[in-house]
């Protein structure tokens, strides 16, 4: 395992966006490089549904995706993968196999709830 790659300060925490959001659809990524799905996550009435991209094809079903609350950093800048825009970085941690299992909130949140 890594080392911390350095500390930071409190305000540069805060910069990163850290916020819950229920998956609402997802479709497969066949252009894709890697095996992944295309999600579609509202994060409440502020922010809206918000698209992304997700290797997570290892671990989970498209059908049991939907209606999963996920933690994504929502203030990074969109990113082109293939013909898919992604919008928000969905976040987790590799398993032992190196599969990512989502980082996700104990209990359900209002969408749109950042992580403090």
């Amino acid at each position: 395992m890594a080392a911390p790659s350095g500390e930071i300060t409190w305000d540069d925490f805060l910069r990163v966006e850290l916020r819950a959001g229920t998956i609402v659809k997802v479709e497969p990524f066949p252009e894709a490089r890697r095996p992944a799905y295309k999600l579609w996550i509202d994060f409440g009435p502020a922010l809206g549904v918000r698209k992304s991209s997700a290797q997570i094809t290892e671990l989970y079903r498209a059908e049991a995706l939907v209606g999963r609350q996920v933690i994504a950093v929502v203030n990074f800048p969109r990113k082109q993968i293939g013909p898919f825009m992604s919008e928000v970085l969905v976040t987790g941690f590799p398993d032992a196999a190196g599969h990512i299992v989502l980082a996700q909130p104990e209990r359900p949140v209002p969408n749109g709830a950042r992580l403090a």
